[in-house]
């Protein structure tokens, strides 16, 4: 599942239509992608408008046009973006295709758990405005994430973690990134957790995604070698710190892996 970073770096995959027109639409109106979407409309506003912007949040994109036309795309487990040549003839997986003179915006998604959503006027549509606020921006605080796992005292804090409506964009590996940093066991419950711990937490939940938006969210590049992810991935993997083999456990749905040693 595309998390904060990745989902970053495929939305910086059609920055090479900015500012062009889109010239014709074209979509698989029938995919389960456009659940709730009118795609009539969809393809009818967005042919001859001009791409303007766009910004992630969360594990969310946000594409806007000129006429007052919003795309938003979630790319589910398996969604792409990218950029083809203007003579692009679309494959079976290739769901809404943006054509403008120069170019192809793509979006792709075989599993179809992706979706599409579609909103036209000055204001911004609600599956855009309700989004909780960014873990990197000044409004994610300790207050706001001591009161969140306050509330959620019986759930095992790596649940917590996976939780968008207070973590956005954090997903499976980032959450076992961040309580690896923070030196905290995941499977211990919120409502035992020190403050030291939740500062820890919150220090780390801030770090982690500035490093990975840098790095994964701007080429594609790896994290530091000395970060979990590199060892996380399969059973044999051992702890950056001591060496010591990674616990394993599915906890709130995911698989999770951490160290016994450095995560007490």
């Amino acid at each position: 599942m595309p998390e904060l970073a990745e989902v970053e770096y495929y939305r910086k995959e059609w920055d090479a239509g900015l500012r062009k027109k889109v010239v014709r639409v074209e979509l698989h109106a029938e995919k389960r992608i456009f659940r709730g979407s009118k795609t009539k409309r969809l393809a009818t506003a967005l042919q001859g408008a001009t791409y303007i912007g766009s910004e992630a949040r969360a594990k969310l994109m946000c594409f806007r046009f000129s006429r007052g036309v919003w795309l938003g795309i979630h790319l589910g487990m398996s969604g792409k973006l990218r950029i083809e040549p203007a003579r692009f003839a679309p494959g079976r997986h290739d769901h809404l295709v943006l054509r403008q003179k120069a170019r192809a915006l793509v979006f792709s998604d075989p599993r179809q758990f992706g979706r599409v959503h579609f909103h036209e006027g000055r204001e911004e549509p609600a599956w855009w405005a309700k989004l909780p606020p960014a873990v990197t921006s000044p409004e994610f605080t300790l207050e706001l994430v001591t009161a969140f796992l306050q509330r959620r005292a019986r759930l095992a804090v790596k649940a917590a973690l996976l939780m968008q409506t207070a973590f956005p964009g954090v997903g499976n590996w980032m959450a076992d990134e961040i309580l690896w940093r923070a030196r905290i066991d995941p499977r211990v419950l919120c409502g035992r957790l020190s403050g030291k711990q939740i500062a820890a937490l919150w220090r780390a939940t801030r770090e982690v995604c500035e490093v990975a938006l840098a790095t994964i969210g701007q080429d594609f590049s790896d994290p530091p070698a000395d970060w979990l992810i590199h060892q996380r991935w399969t059973n044999q993997g051992t702890c950056p710190r001591d060496g010591l083999p990674l616990k394993t456990a599915t906890i709130g749905g995911r698989t999770t892996r951490w160290c016994a040693r450095c995560q007490r």
